[in-house]
């Protein structure tokens, strides 16, 4: 479950298990140019970046770990639905369809469903079921996650 916080100074997410435990906190930085959020574990320790790329055509963001670009996530051009994808090194990469103005969705990889994403209704704040298969790179889904959140949100804005 990722849950956004509703009182931060940034972009913050806090992200849960299944069993409601704590296991990832998204701390956004308040005042950066573009969006610029750490995926730390609860003990602090860093997983990835989130960087918003400035100055692209689409929107895109990347992914960075152990100090280097490992994936991006880019909103593709469309003229009557939003596609997003996930590029990831290799052959692998991830499409994310579905409705994203409901906020449901799903992550396919080879034509094969490894990850959906709905969103609760009748919360303050956005909060979204995601479940992802076993194997996945659960880091690397999540931070999509958000970064689809964050794209969404600019759009309203």
């Amino acid at each position: 479950m990722i849950k956004e916080k509703m009182w931060a100074m940034g972009n913050d997410f806090k992200i849960t298990d299944a069993e409601g435990e704590d296991v990832y906190l998204i701390d956004g930085k308040a005042f950066s140019w573009g969006d610029d959020l750490s995926f730390l574990d609860m003990e602090g320790k860093e997983h990835a970046q989130i960087k918003q790329k400035l100055m692209s055509f689409n929107p895109c963001y990347q992914i960075i770990r152990d100090g280097a670009v490992f994936a991006k996530v880019i909103k593709e051009f469309s003229w009557f639905k939003k596609k997003f994808s996930l590029d990831v090194p290799g052959p692998n990469d991830y499409s994310i369809e579905g409705s994203f103005w409901k906020h449901n969705y799903k992550f396919l990889r080879s034509g094969k469903i490894v990850a959906t994403v709905s969103k609760e209704s009748w919360t303050w704040n956005d909060s979204y079921g995601v479940e992802i298969v076993s194997g996945e790179d659960d880091i690397s889904i999540l931070c999509a996650a958000i970064v689809i959140d964050q794209v969404l949100h600019d759009e309203k804005s």
